[in-house]
């Protein structure tokens, strides 16, 4: 749930810090059976007001990937449908990706089993035969969905890759209780992240919404599909270190909103990174997702990112300056709030023209 106050900031922090020592998160408030939601979730009326939700005009982007490996045909097509999806909806849903049901199955039963064991249980390390082999199959599907990008960039399948840009994955596993007061607040607030990309697997409830030209659409999950979304940076990280995290829904939204917006920045605005949010359960049961972010953010890394120099030209200047991956975060560590805005405007680049 999204947290806000509306007392002073002082007393939303003590009430905050207050509810963090139970450990119990929302679960242990919807296990309690309460009836009204605590103020310090409240997510104030301009906010939820803001945008209006579709009223069905438009058709969310799905892309079927079957064939991308075998027909040269077929993957030029697709290629062309994840170029159109990334520059104008900065999201899309995959199927046919090779990724067996029952692996998703697992992985979201999994999550909602870790969930409802007991608060002593859920404080331990927490690893299990499900999601060591879901992560397995998120790096073949980072290594796909990068070359498909690449390709989409007008640049050769393995460039990000060789970028040095596929170094680490992590997992945040949402677990939204149902919600007695769903017109009071949102699962998540608005917002951007701050990484290369994110693969995210939802349950059959729903919720998720991407801004599309000021209005929301919903992303209606579809048995078997993978949301893939771009981020503000364009930062291509995934492979070689792993950690597996599973937090209350309002820690995991701190977390998702500095995560995204790199591969905006690389692509030089050629992919958008978009703002998305998460409305509040209206469900009797709770809301399963396990997002997979691709980032360098879990390594010391000093290298810096910016416009990728083959997509630059006299006509497409460079839009943003180089920023490393720390710098990045920890700008949106400080600035970013509750209704998260992107950060690229603090890193467009003052003197446009080509040096």
């Amino acid at each position: 749930m999204a947290s806000i106050s509306a007392n002073s900031e002082a007393d939303r922090l003590a009430q905050l810090k207050a509810f963090d020592a139970t450990k119990a998160g929302v679960k242990g408030l919807a296990d309690a059976g309460v009836k009204e939601i605590p103020p310090i979730f409240y997510t104030p009326p301009d906010i939820m007001d803001s945008n209006k939700s579709s009223d069905g005009k438009f058709t969310f982007p799905i892309i079927d990937l079957q064939g991308t490996a075998t027909d040269p045909a077929k993957r030029k097509e697709i290629v062309e449908k994840v170029r159109d999806a990334s520059s104008t909806w900065g999201f899309f849903q995959v199927l046919n990706h090779g990724i067996p049901l029952n692996v998703l199955e697992e992985m979201i039963a999994g999550v909602k089993r870790f969930y409802e064991q007991d608060l002593d249980e859920k404080t331990k390390f927490f690893t299990r035969d499900y999601s060591t082999k879901y992560s397995k199959k998120m790096v073949k599907m980072g290594y796909l969905i990068s070359e498909l990008l690449s390709e989409a960039l007008g640049l050769d399948p393995n460039y990000l890759r060789n970028k040095e840009c596929l170094m680490g994955h992590y997992f945040v596993c949402h677990y939204y209780p149902p919600c007695p007061q769903p017109d009071r607040t949102l699962g998540s607030s608005k917002h951007t992240d701050t990484d290369f990309m994110t693969i995210l697997l939802q349950d059959h409830v729903g919720g998720l919404q991407v801004l599309h030209q000021d209005q929301w659409v919903d992303i209606t999950p579809l048995p078997g599909s993978l949301v893939i979304n771009i981020g503000d940076l364009l930062q291509v990280t995934l492979f070689l270190v792993f950690r597996y995290i599973l937090v209350v829904v309002r820690k995991s939204h701190a977390l998702m909103l500095h995560m995204l917006l790199i591969f905006q920045l690389m692509s030089n605005d050629k992919f958008k990174s978009v703002k998305h949010r998460v409305l509040a359960n209206r469900s009797n049961g709770p809301r399963i997702s396990a997002a997979c972010f691709f980032s360098t953010g879990l390594l010391p890394n000093p290298a810096k990112y910016e416009p990728i120099e083959e997509l630059l030209s006299e006509e497409n200047p460079p839009k943003y300056r180089a920023t490393t991956i720390s710098e990045y975060l920890m700008s949106a560590k400080t600035s970013k709030g509750v209704d998260g805005e992107s950060l690229l405007h603090e890193y467009v680049h003052l003197d446009t023209t080509r040096k």
